[in-house]
């Protein structure tokens, strides 16, 4: 009963326990799963950790009913929606989600009799929308290389959604602020308890923003010295945003790791209580989170690894012994059984700890540092272009519109189109241009960069150290094949 009255006291929103007496025995059961969410335990780091002055510990969310920490904000929105007016009863909840904030939602909502409609980026695993319709949600998959305002993208879609269908209700994760609220109400005052007012480092992956930012403004209300790390991706905008104060687009690009990171700047990312970025890449996160599980028995979801080997990073250079640092664990690895679980699929996409193979940032360094990347607009003319492909020694280019990639053209590509109709070398460069190269991130292996130049792309696209973009082609992968 202690540690009942203990956990209800330490809960920021009273649970309705209901006791039943039967044999002088007490009956303890809550009325809905939503009331199990919150009170998720604190572990301390024991080996990935090792060389590192300080004491690490990780705040597994997984012991949410969602096995996520997306638990708190979903149930917190819903309820302030409906204490507003926003969410009537039958009612029709839709949200882009990369899954975890959909379950939080799917589970409010069979608790309080709503539908649900998620729409998703096609890089969330699969476990996860198989999960979602598990639970009885409607699944729409959106492409996740499109521009934030793309009408196929999963933002616009649930925007599209709510507006035509009657009685729904859109949330917007990454601008309701309830989301942020939600963790200063309860994940903020649980770490603040759990470590006795002794934290000064906290450290989380930004997305939408609000466990990074919600439990950051409690901590630093309570000690304005605790120290908040977020761990952003490469391919992310938020690190440069933060240095600069500038949305900078050359920053965005396609990146697999789910759940950090944004393209956009939600409302609840508040760049004043995050004291530092550190970015971290889709290898580095992938084989952390692998670490964990088998090091630390902690069967975490991607984006965990990231968080910690981000926050590692930082503990190495700014840790001292009496420091202690706790790192939000976001959600459970049943929803990557497909992905970093899967031997195969590492081995695909080159995330083996052993090295083998160049990466994109390898081949890229190696070049002559003054070498720039040649060009041509799609107002050119056909026959400008041809000139300029001969002159430059190259068989295939990108074509752009001001600073953005929008087309290539191939010389194979250009003499089957001239054969079929020798009148185009006279028409505009757009109207013959293909696909736009594809961009890859900088630590793509070499074996994921050549199963990507198949027939259909003849290069690919990378953004350097330096954030400009260089082109990489079959003839830089046999080279670096040669030096292997």
């Amino acid at each position: 009963m202690l540690l009942l009255e203990k956990a209800c006291r330490t809960r920021h929103r009273q649970k309705k326990f209901v006791f039943l007496h039967k044999n002088k025995q007490d009956i303890m059961y809550y009325n809905s799963i939503i009331e199990t969410i919150g009170n998720t335990p604190l572990v301390k780091l024991n080996s990935v950790n090792k060389g590192i002055k300080g004491t690490i510990l990780v705040k597994v969310e997984y012991f949410n009913p969602g096995n996520s920490m997306k638990d708190r904000m979903a149930l917190k929105m819903i309820e302030d929606a409906e204490k507003e007016g926003k969410l009537k009863p039958g009612g029709t909840i839709i949200e882009g989600t990369s899954g975890n904030t959909g379950m939080g939602l799917a589970l409010a909502a069979i608790s309080k009799g709503y539908k649900c409609i998620f729409t998703l980026a096609d890089k969330q695993s699969k476990e996860k929308m198989d999960i979602l319709r598990a639970v009885g949600a409607e699944v729409i998959v959106c492409p996740t290389n499109v521009s934030p305002d793309d009408p196929r993208s999963y933002y616009s879609v649930a925007r599209k959604l709510n507006e035509e269908i009657p009685n729904s209700f859109y949330p917007n994760q990454y601008d309701n602020m309830s989301n942020t609220a939600a963790h200063y109400e309860t994940t903020g005052p649980e770490i603040w308890e759990q470590t006795e007012g002794k934290i000064t480092h906290y450290a989380a992956g930004v997305g939408t923003g609000g466990s990074m930012c919600g439990v950051a403004k409690y901590l630093k209300e309570q000690n304005p010295k605790v120290v908040s790390v977020g761990i952003d991706s490469y391919g992310s905008v938020f690190k440069k945003y933060k240095e600069t104060g500038i949305f900078d687009e050359k920053e965005i690009y396609p990146y697999l790791t789910e759940g950090i990171g944004e393209d956009i700047l939600p409302k609840n990312v508040d760049f004043d209580l995050i004291d530092t970025f550190v970015k971290v890449t889709d290898k580095d996160s992938a084989i952390m989170t692998r670490r964990l599980a088998r090091e630390e028995g902690l069967f975490i979801g991607w984006s965990c690894g990231a968080a910690v080997y981000g926050a590692l990073q930082y503990a190495k250079e700014h840790l001292q012994e009496d420091d202690m640092m706790v790192i939000i664990l976001p959600d459970h690895g049943t929803r990557y059984l497909g992905k970093i679980y899967n031997d195969n699929w590492m081995k695909d996409h080159g995330f083996t700890e052993e090295k083998t193979y160049s990466t994109a940032r390898e081949i890229i360094s190696t070049r002559n540092g003054s070498a720039e990347l040649f060009t041509i607009s799609e107002e050119m003319k056909v026959e400008d272009a041809i000139r300029l492909l001969n002159e430059k020694g190259v068989s295939q280019v990108p074509v752009v519109r001001g600073e953005e990639y929008v087309g290539s053209i191939t010389d194979s590509a250009l003499l089957r189109k001239m054969i079929e109709n020798p009148d185009i070398r006279s028409e505009l460069v757009k109207t013959v241009m293909e696909e736009p190269l594809k961009f890859v991130a900088a630590d793509s292996s070499l074996d994921v960069l050549s199963s990507m130049l198949e027939k259909e792309n003849r290069a690919l696209l990378v953004r350097d150290s330096g954030g400009k973009t260089q082109i990489i082609t079959r003839h830089d992968l046999l080279m670096a094949l040669s030096k292997n």
